[in-house]
């Protein structure tokens, strides 16, 4: 696990930014690809992918910020000096989803199917981005000597020279497995909002227990519960009501 994997004169490539980067491309792609199977205009794409990895940064960036809202304002310095670093992907969905509504009601386009659209491609972000993670160290798991088990020898993030729970490459195959999940229920699909809540709800199932073999603290916690598992008890509950609300209006034909 290397972060820093090039450098080109002054300038670092750094294995976290670039699986990020090469996520969001991923995701274009595939939601370029696949906008023309669902017949919606391809040549929105753009835009709509450009918005939601901004809102996404920024949601992230802020929810990192309020997540270690006392050590900022210890020293808010040192956050100003690294703005690069830090964010909560939590933040990075919520951001996203509100820059995709906010971007299809500007362009005058219905948001759910939209919605349904982009979620898959977002699960492959994050695969790719729990790949980043792996590189650079962060979201480490607890410590655990059974099979399996990774040790870092060299990073910033995670403790060195301690066997760990793979967290980052378990989170990246859930990742890739909840886009294929996610396609197989598009094909099917019986109305507007039905991936898009699925993704809500198998996400942050998935999330919730997951945070039991993590082992970063800085994620901040609410009584026993991380931040993160708090966050996903209400992202699931969004979902199931979404599913459930969906399921009703397509029995009574509404």
């Amino acid at each position: 696990m290397k972060n820093e994997l090039l450098h080109i004169g002054s300038l670092t490539i750094y294995g976290y930014g670039l699986m990020i980067a090469l996520g969001i491309l991923a995701a274009y792609f595939m939601m370029e690809y696949r906008s023309r199977k669902a017949h919606l205009p391809d040549t929105e794409v753009f835009g709509l992918v450009l918005t939601c990895a901004v809102s996404g940064l920024l949601g992230a960036k802020v929810l990192f910020l309020l997540t270690n809202l006392p050590d900022v304002i210890a020293d808010p310095l040192f956050y100003l000096e690294t703005f690069a670093d830090g964010f909560v992907v939590y933040g990075g969905i919520i951001g996203g989803v509100l820059g995709g509504y906010i971007y299809t009601r500007a362009r005058h386009l219905p948001f759910l199917p939209w919605f349904d659209l982009c979620m898959p491609s977002i699960a492959v972000a994050q695969g790719m981005g729990r790949i980043g993670c792996l590189l650079a160290g962060c979201c480490y798991g607890r410590h655990y000597e059974g099979p399996l088990h990774i040790t870092f020898t060299a990073s910033d993030f995670a403790p060195n020279g301690i066997p760990l729970y793979p967290t980052q490459i378990m989170s990246s195959l859930l990742n890739f497995a909840h886009a294929l999940l996610l396609i197989g229920i598009a094909r099917h699909k019986k109305w507007d909002g039905q991936v898009g809540a699925s993704y809500l709800v198998f996400y942050s199932t998935g999330r919730f227990l997951m945070e039991f073999l993590r082992g970063d603290l800085e994620r901040g916690f609410l009584g026993r519960l991380s931040t993160s598992q708090v966050i996903a008890i209400f992202i699931l509950a969004a979902g199931a009501a979404m599913l459930m609300l969906g399921s009703r209006e397509k029995r009574s034909g509404v």
